[in-house]
């Protein structure tokens, strides 16, 4: 590891006395650790012409943790000192109070790196980004004389993290993310339409800022935003759906993945709770949560716990198999942890999230299956969407879709939402096409106040009764 990282048992605390403080306050615990991070980020945006934004952030803290039975403690703090961990390891230790737990076993090692531990934010000067962004305006602007505005945006950031177990191991990951997005406004006739695209994962900046690269990403905003300048208002009711491939996944992690984390299981608040071996899908739909993948926007080497990041099959041929664990609430229901304990940063606790979730594809070509579409909605470009995880049900809102009928793509529609519950819809799949593809780097999770990045993938699939909620009179 070159000096230029990150390094507190260097520079800022002593390694025995941060132990010894760690040790003090999980004694009697079932676990704890000390989770120490520094973070710095760039975003550059340039909007209508102009740079809008460019902000540089840095931040460093640590978050200790003692966890009794189903109760955490936790503290943190920005200063990195014996003083102030002092102080925290006395504030966590009232979860543990009389003790007379006993200490889970660690995380097993591992030497995997699935990224690279470079700062993106060297790749290139300020002032070469700018200009990439200028070019990206004019490139952009020149492609079509309806494009009204244009919006490109540059981020990068690295995240450095160290995790001190109580037992004494020490685990580091060096955590990098890159980022390039591309937005027009097109207009004709006195009719606004805007379409996007871009992505990125954990690598560098310089593969996003090659122009073979960012030209295809502003033609597919581009091309995007002319759907839907002619798109018509989307039917209302009742219909069969079929989803395109890669990023409609969302729909899968909002609508399934998130019922499958393991404290909504423990607690029994989730839709499939309680059904663990039993048929929750068609048969064929093969659903895992795999935060091994090299360079991949969710992916991670360990997960905030220290535990390695696994490939964890979740549904199997559609029957629940597995759920996404964290080290408290594996322990708790009596498994073991999968390398799912995430957390926003040292200001957050862990808890069980997703990092890559997909599903495998099939043997049917996509061609065949929107051919076998009577009468529906053929969606590839989602937006927002919100689900209840109680229940499972999920609305979710189409950046791009087109009316089907008798298995010819018609005209693009626009204002039509997917309606429905994930354990419901899953049961409802008809065919799973061949082309399983992953999103291309753009997923952000929320849970409980909390962001993480994350990907989301899946092949092809018709959908049986969704409701569309549409906007045609």
């Amino acid at each position: 590891m070159s000096s230029d990282h990150f390094a507190p048992f260097e520079t800022m605390i002593d390694p025995d006395r941060a132990l010894a403080v760690l040790r003090g306050a999980v004694a009697g615990a079932d676990d704890g650790e000390l989770f120490l991070e520094r973070r710095r980020s760039e975003a550059l945006v340039f909007d209508d012409g102009r740079v809008k934004n460019a902000s540089y952030d840095a931040s460093e803290g640590f978050g200790l943790r003692a966890v009794r039975g189903e109760v955490a403690g936790y503290a943190h703090a920005t200063e990195i000192s014996e003083a102030a961990l002092t102080r925290a390891a006395e504030t966590a230790r009232l979860a543990v109070g009389d003790g007379g737990g006993t200490l889970a076993a660690p995380p097993q090692g591992t030497n995997v790196r699935l990224y690279t531990d470079a700062d993106p934010m060297t790749d290139a000067p300020f002032a070469t980004k700018i200009d990439l962004l200028r070019e990206i305006d004019a490139f952009a602007r020149g492609l079509d004389p309806r494009v009204v505005q244009v919006s490109a945006t540059v981020a990068a950031s690295l995240q450095e993290v160290f995790i001190l177990r109580p037992e004494g191991g020490l685990v580091s990951d060096i955590r990098p993310m890159a980022r390039l997005n591309v937005s027009v406004i097109v207009e004709e006739g006195g009719r606004r339409e805007s379409g996007g695209m871009g992505g990125g994962g954990r690598y560098g900046l310089a593969g996003l800022m090659a122009p073979d690269h960012w030209q295809g990403v502003a033609r597919e905003a581009l091309r995007i935003a002319l759907v839907n300048l002619t798109a018509e208002h989307a039917p209302a009711g009742m219909m069969d759906v079929v989803l395109g491939a890669g990023w409609p996944g969302i729909l899968l992690h909002e609508a399934v993945g998130h019922g499958l984390e393991g404290d909504f299981n423990r607690k029994k608040t989730s839709a499939f709770s309680g059904l663990m071996g039993q048929q929750v899908a068609a048969r064929g739909v093969t659903v895992l949560d795999d935060g091994t993948i090299p360079d991949r926007r969710g992916s991670i080497s360990v997960d905030d716990e220290g535990t390695p990041s696994g490939k964890t099959v979740l549904i199997e041929d559609g029957v629940l198999v597995g759920y996404m664990q964290d080290r408290q609430n594996a322990r708790l229901m009596g498994v073991a942890p999968t390398g799912n304990g995430r957390r926003e940063s040292y200001a957050h606790s862990p808890m069980p999230r997703m990092t890559n979730t997909y599903m495998l594809g099939g043997d049917t070509a996509p061609s065949d299956i929107v051919a076998s579409l009577k009468d529906g909605i053929y969606a590839v470009g989602f937006g927002g969407g919100q689900v209840d995880i109680t229940n499972g049900k999920f609305v979710f809102s189409c950046t791009e879709a087109y009316r089907v009928r008798n298995g010819i793509i018609g005209a693009p529609v626009k204002g039509a939402t997917l309606i429905g519950d994930g354990p419901a819809a899953m049961r409802a799949i008809r065919a799973i096409g061949n082309d399983m593809a992953l999103d291309p780097g753009i997923g952000n999770c929320g849970k409980a106040g909390q962001w993480v990045p994350v990907g989301v993938g899946q092949p092809t699939l018709l959908i049986g009764g969704l409701t569309i909620g549409g906007s045609a009179a």
